[in-house]
């Protein structure tokens, strides 16, 4: 009796000990944000907090999101799931119909709460801090009653374990942040008009990188401040790619592609997988930091989750591609999927009679570039590599080497070259399967109506939001 009691105690005194090891979770989310950090390479940008979290914690560089605008690809994140598996592929769609997720599909707040996590999508922060979240959710369905418990900081370390997002929007047009940058001294990628315009905006978006650093450090501040520096995973990403002319929502590289820092706690056992100080290469998709973050709360993965536990000791083998899709946005319809390896990137367009430039207010108001290169062509005064972009189509397929052609300049699709054609026909067929398994719902196009009214079912104008406020893409 005295041994089974003995055990007894034993056994709840580890059950106690675990549910203290489970860590607190914290993602901070940049908006329109590609891997432009002096970690990642970029010049002319000051970023020592993050510099210092990839340092100490691990750096990936191949983190991709699911699609190249933030609705669609928020709602794929926050579920696990593609975007295009539930309905939520359309920019800014279904937020006047009622529609709901799929049955089995959750957001992953209310995963962490049925689990005994305190979750939290923070607005609210000290007064010390001197900003606050955005609290941005903008998922393409209707939201859950309650999705997270609190939108206030200081709930955090009166709720332990907790689950938090802090979203931040210094890098979403348009940029007011300090200047810092040097025009004459940043990099612009070949495809764009080397232009006192292009130069001046990439300066801004850098600029813009700099203040959204230093928000960071005020948050790693408030973390040692409450002594949850040492129980706390950071999780630091984009998302979706940057905010500029072929990024945002276009499935190129710049679109797709954000920077992933994650750092561990010292008091916390690392999960296999991670490596302090380790710079990763592995093809990660954005909704696998969800089913991964469930397992570092203990949480199995849902059935049906298609993102991938890929740290852990329930760790799935690594992706051998990667995933991307972009549809309407705003007025504009396009639709694009992609896939890539890790060498190279296959875009296919079934909208290709339409032109790169097609009429997107937005864009048109708020990407100097955009309309800059119309002005340019014009004037045929762009390289080839320039004016591609200005072209009356597309092409229907697109191939690039990413080794040889990381800027994706070359496109490779009607190329003879026999390792090309072998390229294009691999993941074609990949692209393929991974259409008709993850039951694309892309194939069916939104009514006209819908479309026309940008994702809204009723005559409902613009003009119903809230004075001063602006509507962000």
């Amino acid at each position: 009796m005295i041994r089974f009691l003995l055990f007894l105690s034993l056994f709840f005194t580890a059950a106690l000990h675990a549910e203290e090891k489970r860590p607190n979770i914290l993602w901070l989310i940049a908006e329109d944000f590609g891997p432009h950090l002096g970690c990642y390479g970029a010049r002319e940008v000051s970023t020592p907090v993050l510099d210092a979290l990839a340092a100490k914690g691990m750096r990936f560089t191949r983190y991709y999101t699911t699609a190249p605008v933030c609705s669609a690809s928020r709602s794929a994140f926050n579920t696990g799931m593609y975007q295009t598996t539930i309905g939520a592929h359309n920019h800014r769609s279904h937020r006047d119909d009622g529609y709901t997720l799929p049955e089995g599909v959750k957001v992953i707040s209310q995963r962490m709460r049925d689990a005994g996590y305190f979750t939290a999508n923070v607005k609210d922060l000290p007064p010390e801090a001197g900003f606050k979240g955005t609290g941005k959710t903008d998922w393409n369905f209707k939201e859950p009653e309650k999705p997270f418990d609190s939108s206030n900081w200081d709930d955090l370390k009166q709720h332990q374990p907790f689950y938090a997002q802090l979203n931040f929007q210094e890098t979403h047009r348009t940029f007011h942040a300090p200047p810092h940058a040097d025009p004459a001294k940043v990099e612009i990628p070949p495809y764009y008009p080397d232009h006192e315009v292009t130069r001046k905006d990439m300066a801004q978006y850098l600029d813009a990188a700099t203040a959204l650093d230093a928000k960071i450090g005020k948050v790693m501040d408030l973390l040692k401040r409450d002594g949850l520096m040492e129980n706390t995973v950071i999780c630091f990403m984009g998302d979706h790619g940057a905010a500029h002319v072929r990024a945002k929502q276009f499935c190129y590289e710049e679109g797709l592609n954000t920077p992933l820092i994650m750092h561990w706690p010292a008091a916390v056992p690392a999960p296999a997988g991670y490596e302090a100080g380790k710079v990763s290469d592995r093809l990660l998709m954005s909704i696998d930091l969800t089913a991964t973050s469930l397992a570092w709360a203990g949480i199995p993965k849902p059935q049906g989750m298609q993102g991938q536990v890929f740290m852990g000791a329930t760790a799935e083998p690594p992706r051998e591609y990667v995933f991307g899709a972009r549809d309407r946005c705003d007025m504009t319809v396009f639709r694009f999927r992609t896939v890539r390896d890790a060498r190279y990137r296959y875009i296919r367009n079934f909208t290709p009679d339409r032109p790169f430039l097609q009429h997107n207010a937005y864009k048109e108001k708020q990407y100097p570039v955009w309309n800059l290169i119309k002005d340019l062509a014009a004037q045929d005064k762009l390289t080839p590599a320039q004016a591609s972009l200005a072209a009356p189509t597309m092409p229907e397929e697109e191939l690039y080497d990413l080794q040889e052609d990381p800027y994706e300049i070359h496109n490779l699709a009607r190329s003879n070259q026999p390792e090309h054609r072998s390229a294009r026909e691999r993941l074609s067929s990949v692209l393929n399967s991974w259409i008709e398994q993850s039951n694309d719902q892309g194939r069916i196009p939104e009514a006209e109506d819908v479309a026309r009214n940008e994702g809204r079912t009723k005559e409902a104008p613009p003009a119903k939001q809230e004075k001063g406020k602006k509507k962000k893409a």
